[in-house]
């Protein structure tokens, strides 16, 4: 089994699965759909164009920083500034930082992976405003998804690592139900997230069941002595 490591980072991030009309919400993690999208951009695949081979591949993404929820009260005019649009809630997570994995054949992957350094269309965190900052792809592991997911290295900020003074991280990892054992599955819940067609024509998503585990994760070892965190601490303090 082959898997294709993501990092995906940026100052914002919007995965909305729910978002209609003036509100745009956003999930708490990277759903299919905006993860195949983006793998779509980067392999040059038009919102036309069929996604069979990229629907085949397996999920999941752990929450390596959570970051948190932020509201854009969103306003505009037409061009000519005669016409107000339609006021707008416009969600986004900010500074948060996700392990994702697709799992799947590997010559896939080769030209996925490939076209991730090279994307033929840009890339972003789920809305176009939303870039991802470098590097996207953290190249092939030879495991199942779930072993990659569970043994990765801990990829949060700097900063954040640092607030967290404990041996391990507990990580929250959402992940396709068929990449975990039978043995090792809880109580699934369905993610309509799963695009049958980006074609704006006959836009249309299915469900998928997710399983929720927790991960722990070792937390590297922090300097003896920084000032800086004691300053961090001492203004949550007063």
């Amino acid at each position: 089994m082959t898997v294709l490591l993501l990092r995906l980072a940026g100052p914002m991030q919007a995965w909305g699965v729910k978002s209609r009309f003036t509100v745009r919400s956003t999930e708490l993690e990277p759903s299919k759909s905006g993860i195949i999208g983006m793998l779509a951009a980067a392999v040059g695949r038009r919102r036309t164009d069929p996604i069979a081979d990229l629907l085949s591949l397996r999920f999941g993404v752990r929450k390596d920083q959570p970051g948190r929820v932020i509201r854009d009260f969103h306003t505009a005019r037409t061009l000519d500034g005669k016409d107000s649009m339609p006021l707008s809630d416009r969600y986004y997570l900010a500074d948060a930082v996700f392990l994702a994995g697709i799992e799947g054949d590997r010559p896939l992957l080769e030209g996925i992976d490939e076209a991730l350094h090279h994307p033929a269309f840009p890339l972003y965190l789920g809305r176009r405003s939303c870039p991802p900052t470098p590097p996207v792809s953290l190249g092939l592991r030879e495991a199942s998804l779930l072993d990659v997911l569970r043994t990765e290295p801990w990829l949060a900020s700097p900063w954040f690592q640092k607030r967290h003074r404990s041996r391990v991280f507990d990580a929250e990892l959402l992940i396709d139900q068929e990449a975990v054992p039978v043995g090792e599955r809880g109580s699934a819940r369905g993610s309509r997230d799963v695009p049958v067609s980006f074609d704006p024509r006959r836009r249309d998503y299915d469900f998928r069941q997710v399983e929720r585990l927790i991960v722990q994760i070792g937390v590297p070892k922090a300097d003896a002595h920084d000032p800086m965190l004691a300053l961090e601490e001492a203004n949550q303090c007063s």
